[in-house]
């Protein structure tokens, strides 16, 4: 029996998201945009969602005088991916 994909990692944005936080310790919005040529407002908004649902947190701080964000992910974000990953694969090479 196939285990369902997590809905809130299924987005490609968010799920681009989460990949480069679980390779990077941390990742500012920049970096983000730069990466996936998203912009502004639909990158804010999908990082709103993984913060709702605890998968990531969101640090502001100021960085030569400008306002800076940046993420890392959380315990229950990794559990996440790696479920995401796990659940995935059943897709990918059924069992027998």
């Amino acid at each position: 029996m196939y285990k369902d994909l997590d809905p809130l990692l299924h987005s490609q944005l968010r799920l681009a998201i989460i990949s480069l936080l679980m390779v990077h310790e941390e990742v500012d919005f920049n970096q983000i945009k730069d990466i996936t040529n998203a912009t502004s407002g639909n990158i804010s908004v999908q990082i709103k969602k993984l913060q709702d649902a605890g998968y990531i947190d969101v640090i502001k701080s100021f960085k030569n005088n400008y306002q800076n964000t940046s993420l890392r992910i959380t315990n229950k974000g990794i559990k996440a991916f790696e479920d995401y990953v796990e659940n995935l694969k059943q897709y990918i090479k059924p069992a027998k």
